[in-house]
């Protein structure tokens, strides 16, 4: 462990920085609430969100505007991912494998029981839920956790910090490739069309920038680690950029107003349930392989929680026209909610911990 605690450290700095959680369990139920709302709508990023979301619905950008930001979004999502290379130490990775059978367990959450449960779900709920809407749920479940957010959580519930920073950085490191493989077989599997020239696109903008991070780490890694107000800033835009993009297009395109209310609220309800469905998995794979509070608290949060960091950038990169905005509507229906019920479970765990 000792190998990556120094990276350790310094990412659960940043995220308390950016969050202001590092005191939130232990200065009284006032601060906690104080914190809690704060967590729900980390510097109003989620308002921020919801924001764009009505504005490329209602005022989507369009012609020459719509290239021309495309062009914008594509640029930050290779910064992205070059900046996440650069970011993520090698030895952190290679600290995780001192615990094998906790970052198996959250691999398998996020890549095994996901794709399972939304590949049912389709194939259970397919006239339900429609044909224009699955291929969105079925790339939701391909998607790797997030990163912030999920450390956060588990350090306000009280579980392995450092062990959350490392399932976080295998789970984006191993979606580069795993995201795009799995969510063509799911797709395929589902019947849907699917252009395998997508993968390279995927492993061209996104594997090849964070691969370049990787290689250029020793020399601007320890700059990026200083100043985290910049990753952080760059993942906020590159989500803002790419939903209005892929929602603009398909609200230009006329695809989000061919979806009516009640689809939206049969969506929202799938969501909920699939949730729900994974927060019940991972407590259970927590006490079934006898894990401590820790890391039952990495399990649950790195394994439930989906990247939007990822997600909308690649949603732009699998489907560069309208459609893209069809795929991220499930991660964005998903998306809150998990963030909001995170919050206040870990905040839960966390008071009672704090009362053993």
């Amino acid at each position: 462990m000792g190998r990556y605690t120094g990276i350790c450290a310094a990412q659960q700095g940043a995220v308390n920085d950016s969050l202001g959680l590092a005191k939130t369990v232990t200065l009284g139920k006032p601060l906690v609430m104080s914190r809690l709302a704060a967590f729900i709508l980390p510097d109003r990023f989620i308002a921020v969100l919801l924001v764009t979301v009505a504005l490329a619905a209602l005022l989507p950008v369009r012609g020459e505007a719509l290239a021309l930001l495309g062009h914008v979004s594509t640029a930050t999502i290779v910064a992205l991912f070059f900046v996440h290379g650069a970011r993520l130490g090698r030895d952190a990775v290679l600290g995780g494998f001192t615990r094998l059978q906790l970052h198996g367990a959250v691999l398998a959450m996020t890549f095994v029981a996901f794709p399972i449960a939304g590949f049912l779900i389709a194939w259970l709920f397919a006239p339900v839920i429609g044909a224009t809407l699955t291929p969105g749920l079925l790339f939701l479940c391909a998607l790797p956790s997030t990163v912030a957010s999920s450390i956060a959580a588990v350090s306000m519930a009280r579980g392995h910090v450092a062990a959350s920073v490392v399932a976080a950085a295998l789970s984006n490191m191993a979606g580069v490739v795993l995201t795009p493989l799995i969510f063509a077989l799911l797709v395929s599997a589902a019947g849907a069309p699917f252009g395998l020239g997508a993968i390279g696109k995927v492993l061209l903008m996104l594997a090849l920038p964070f691969a370049l991070g990787q290689i250029a780490r020793p020399l601007i890694g320890p700059l990026i680690e200083a100043h985290p107000v910049v990753a952080k800033s760059l993942d906020r835009l590159t989500i803002l950029l790419a939903a209005y993009v892929a929602l603009s297009a398909a609200a230009g395109g006329g695809l989000l107003g061919a979806i009516d209310a009640g689809e939206y609220a049969t969506l929202a309800l799938f969501m909920f349930g699939l949730l729900a469905l994974a927060i019940a998995t991972a407590l259970a794979a927590g006490h079934a392989l006898g894990f401590d509070h820790g890391d039952r608290m990495v399990l649950l949060f790195n394994g439930i929680q989906k990247s939007a960091v990822s997600g909308a950038p690649m949603a732009r990169i699998f489907f560069p026209g309208a459609e893209a905005g069809l795929i991220i509507v499930p991660l964005l229906i998903y998306y809150i909610p998990m963030l909001t019920i995170s919050a206040i479970m870990a905040a839960r765990f966390g008071a009672i911990r704090e009362t053993r």
